[in-house]
């Protein structure tokens, strides 16, 4: 062999022996290896959903409408989901429609109304048809032996609203020459809430078995609602004259209470709630008790009706004679102002506007204040944030 051709097939001999050598060493395949973590493909999370921003603080702009005028004793306003308005006359027993241009027709009397002291036709609340049911209006009033709740089916249109015969919804509700509560309102999860006073029996206010002295909440039909803390009609208990009701813009029960000589109050209202009456009124720092949120001394306030718009609360006052705006309602410790003093008399109902703005009802025809030339009223007034 040429020795060129040696030296070729020495290092060929060479290089095979370090490639074995090499593969010696290395050992045997390793297994497959499965990806990392970060060779994953990476879920991508959605970004958080901004809170909604918060209800604005509305306060009067100080335009006040007329709607209208020569109304006798009025309790309470309604709006109905057809654009009508009805109105309750605590001692006439009528439920009036207010029309659009100012006047009024007689829609209905109420039957077995009886009329005396604080008591008569008082809350009136409508519920829509639900395609089983027809739309119904019910109203609160006082009769010869108890305070009751009746339903009327309600049918027609705007200037022509008419009611059917009155079915009893729940009666038995002591009544008194004073202290009747009164106010009918259907809350979010669609139940009926019914403000009561004690009728003068001081302690039936504490007790659970008396539908005296309470904020009830029942079914359209009038059974005790589901979720009700003691199985009862009873939502919470020791007041003594709420006549005022509203829900915020976060869904929470808020009611407005007459005192006794010292302080009226404005309670954040608690399923099972001992608001204290007749142990304590006003704020007692006893937490056997639930305090007020705000309280007024009885000569600034006498409150009736309570209504809610936007971030603010609006107290309508009787003795007070003036509008209580109490804002942010969202606020641990919101503020109290007064708006209209004086202006217009006794303030017994306010309601929020369907189109905006308050509904106002003056109350100087009861017997109680002084009434004007054209009262009593039923009042717009103007809103801006």
């Amino acid at each position: 062999m040429p020795r060129r051709s040696q030296r070729a097939a020495g290092a060929a001999l060479a290089c095979l022996s370090l490639l074995a050598l090499a593969a010696c060493a290395a050992g045997p395949d390793p297994a497959p290896r499965s990806p990392t973590a970060s060779a994953a493909p990476t879920a991508t999370s959605p970004a958080p959903t901004p809170p909604p921003p918060p209800p604005p603080v509305l306060q009067p702009d100080g335009t006040v409408r007329e709607l209208a005028t020569g109304l006798d004793a009025p309790w309470s306003v309604v709006a109905l989901p057809n654009g009508a308005v009805l109105v309750s006359e605590r001692d006439l027993g009528r439920i009036v429609e207010v029309l659009p241009g100012g006047g009024t027709r007689v829609v209905a009397e109420v039957p077995g109304v009886a009329p005396g002291g604080e008591g008569g036709l008082l809350g009136l609340a409508q519920l829509p048809g639900d395609g089983e049911r027809p739309a119904s209006l019910y109203a609160m009033f006082t009769a010869a032996d108890d305070n009751r709740i009746v339903r009327m089916d309600l049918a027609g249109e705007p200037g022509a609203i008419a009611l059917g015969a009155p079915q009893p919804v729940l009666t038995g509700i002591p009544k008194a020459g004073n202290h009747n509560g009164g106010r009918l309102a259907f809350g979010p999860d669609g139940f009926l809430y019914v403000t009561t006073g004690d009728a003068g029996l001081r302690d039936a206010a504490r007790d659970r078995g008396s539908l005296a002295g309470k904020i009830l909440r029942m079914t359209p039909a009038g059974e005790p609602a589901p979720g009700n803390p003691f199985g009862t009609h009873v939502w919470s208990l020791g007041h003594r004259n709420p006549q005022g009701i509203a829900w915020d813009a976060s869904g929470r029960l808020w009611a407005a209470e007459f005192g006794q000589n010292t302080w009226d109050e404005l309670n954040l209202i608690e399923p099972g709630g001992d608001y204290g009456w007749p142990v304590v009124e006003g704020v007692a720092g006893d937490p056997a008790f639930v305090d007020p949120v705000l309280q007024w001394p009885t000569a600034e306030a006498s409150p009736s009706g309570l209504a809610a718009a936007g971030d603010t609360l609006f107290l309508a006052a009787l003795r007070g004679e003036r509008l209580w705006s109490i804002a942010p309602a969202s606020a641990a410790e919101p503020a109290a102002t007064a708006w209209f003093t004086g202006e217009h008399g006794r303030l017994r109902d306010v309601v929020a506007a369907p189109g905006g703005g308050l509904w106002v009802l003056t109350n100087n025809t009861d017997g109680r204040g002084e009434p004007r030339e054209g009262d009593d009223r039923l009042l717009l007034v103007g809103l801006a944030g």
